[in-house]
């Protein structure tokens, strides 16, 4: 039987019977050089992987997968979809692109736990990136009970986020937690560990945990275990790229925990070509014998929120705080000057983009979006500061960026390093805008762009990168391999036309070159149309 809408017929018909995927070519998660084979498919598992012709076709309804490689469902190692859940829309921009399973909790933001005394504080902050939520829990296993019920588009494996922690424990400040906070912030970890958590994240460049200090994280990572992943948003990705992979180095080691760099990048023009060094630290680190790994995304552009423009003392004390520091006269001049000399230790976004190479992504009221700053500051007839200034105050903080700032020869240096994986770092959903294109189109954009344009690697190894690699490292269980007893998240693709067009101005495009994509043996997508239900659940971490 043929591909399309004759697919969606046959799986809809046989429900949990078996199902024989046949004349595709099966790339299985190995890094294996692809080789056709037929995969049969029964109770939503993998029953068996033959060559072509040992599985007797006449015995199964059959699914004609000629012409597509037919591989694990994807797996994206850097999330911000925690909130996805509670939409009451579908999240559909990762199923799309093949994704069956996410990472979120990253950078240090997760959506609990959450404390009585910081929960406005804490929902005050969230409001930066994510869409507003009534926030009806407080600690994670209410939160994971509440987005349960709700239901997963993808399947979903949650860090904590060591922000999240800090918020819950002792706000927005700038000060180092005393003993009884930072036993708290412990307890607080390993009770989401123990409900289900895959490790902490943090994300060192934001408020309130760009004010921490590495003993602080090492205290916490040292409740991980051995087994236990500590992933991070480095402390700088631009002049201090080196040290803050030394700092990483530092808390895993000192930690006695794994160790996970999330979207590794040399940036701003000035660090351009710096990361064969970076990736040198790091394979020095794991040769010494340390646990380290770390993901990019396939773009040369980056995304945040806008406050991040901001240096660490104008973030203190939360939003009220921050809104009367741009309202103050004196205050903005403080800001001019900073912006301009720079701070030690801090790696400036403007330094690394500069005023034309930051885009406003998405508002809380849409205005200014699609526009760079240097844009909105001719039209305004003011300068490119006070526009910046004039975003945020009229915006409520409530705007996100992207940033241009990295150099096309790193990212495909750090692409071809072993063992490097993907993850989108896509902004939450719900917020609209226009957000980065990565939101929809990073994994097509791997294979597009560094499988068949540019051959940075062979199909095999992507599929790799994408599936079995990251299923290892986040324990992901029963995923990332087209191999007997594996759960059947399958994805199957045409290699000639996967893809995504990367437009910043007008991102929201659905990729092309998937033909469909399977969840636990049920079709869920269907040549670019998303079929439902929600059929992805959240993992808990293989043992």
């Amino acid at each position: 039987m043929g591909h399309g809408s004759t697919m969606r017929r046959v799986v809809a018909e046989i429900g949990s019977a078996p199902l024989l995927i046949r004349g595709g070519t099966v790339a299985d998660g190995t890094g294996a050089t692809p080789a056709p084979a037929d995969v049969l498919v029964r109770g939503g598992r993998i029953a068996a992987v033959e060559p072509p012709g040992v599985i007797p076709a006449g015995q199964f309804p059959t699914v004609d997968a000629t012409g597509l490689v037919v591989a694990p469902g994807f797996i994206d190692v850097h999330s911000h979809a925690d909130n996805a859940p509670l939409l009451d829309s579908d999240d559909t921009t990762k199923i799309l692109q093949g994704v069956t399973t996410e990472v979120v909790g990253n950078c240090g933001f997760s959506l609990a736990p959450t404390r009585v005394d910081s929960a406005a504080e804490f929902a005050s902050f969230t409001q930066r990136i994510f869409p507003a939520m009534e926030f009806t829990w407080s600690d994670w296993a209410e939160f994971t009970g509440v987005a349960d019920a709700r239901g997963y588009v993808t399947n979903c494996a949650p860090l904590v986020g060591h922000g999240t922690l800090r918020i819950a424990v002792s706000g927005m400040a700038d000060r180092t937690p005393d003993a009884g906070e930072l036993e708290l912030m412990g307890r607080e970890l390993e009770r989401a560990l123990e409900g289900g958590a895959f490790g902490m994240s943090s994300g060192l460049v934001y408020p309130p945990a760009v004010f921490s200090e590495t003993a602080e994280l090492v205290a916490l990572a040292r409740r991980l275990g051995p087994d236990g992943l500590y992933t991070t948003h480095m402390r700088g990705e631009g002049a201090s790229l080196l040290s803050s992979i030394a700092e990483a180095v530092e808390i895993g080691t000192e930690g006695g925990c794994r160790v996970h760099i999330s979207h590794l990048k040399s940036n701003g023009r000035a660090q351009w070509g710096r990361m064969p060094d970076a990736l040198s630290r790091i394979a020095a680190a794991a040769d010494a014998g340390l646990s380290i790994t770390k993901d990019i995304y396939p773009y040369t552009a980056g995304s945040t929120m806008l406050t991040a423009l901001l240096p660490p003392p104008f973030l203190a004390d939360g939003d009220a705080a921050v809104l009367a520091r741009l309202e103050s006269a004196e205050q903005r001049r403080r800001l001019a000057a900073v912006l301009e000399s720079g701070l030690p230790g801090w790696d400036s976004h403007l330094d690394a983009a500069g005023w034309d190479g930051i885009l406003v992504s998405t508002t809380a009221s849409h205005r200014y979006e699609g526009r760079t700053i240097a844009e909105i500051a001719r039209t305004l007839d003011e300068p490119p500061l006070d526009a910046f200034v004039r975003v945020l105050r009229e915006e409520e903080l409530r705007a996100s960026m992207v940033l241009f700032s990295m150099d096309e020869r790193d990212v495909r240096t750090a692409f071809a390093d072993t063992d490097t994986m993907v993850g989108s770092d896509g902004l939450p959903p719900g917020s609209g805008g226009k957000p980065h294109p990565r939101v929809f189109g990073t994994f097509p954009r791997v294979f597009a762009e560094y499988v068949r344009k540019e051959e940075v690697l062979p199909l095999g190894e992507a599929v790799r990168r994408v599936t079995s690699l990251p299923a290892r490292v986040f324990r992901i269980p029963g995923r990332g391999l087209v191999r007997s007893g594996y759960v059947a998240d399958l994805v199957a693709f045409d290699p000639a036309t996967i893809d995504h067009e990367c437009d910043y101005r007008d991102p929201v495009r659905t990729p092309t070159g998937i033909s469909w994509v399977m969840q636990d043996g049920h079709l869920v997508v269907d040549h670019q149309s998303y079929l439902g239900p929600r059929r992805g659940r959240r993992l808990t971490p293989a043992s």
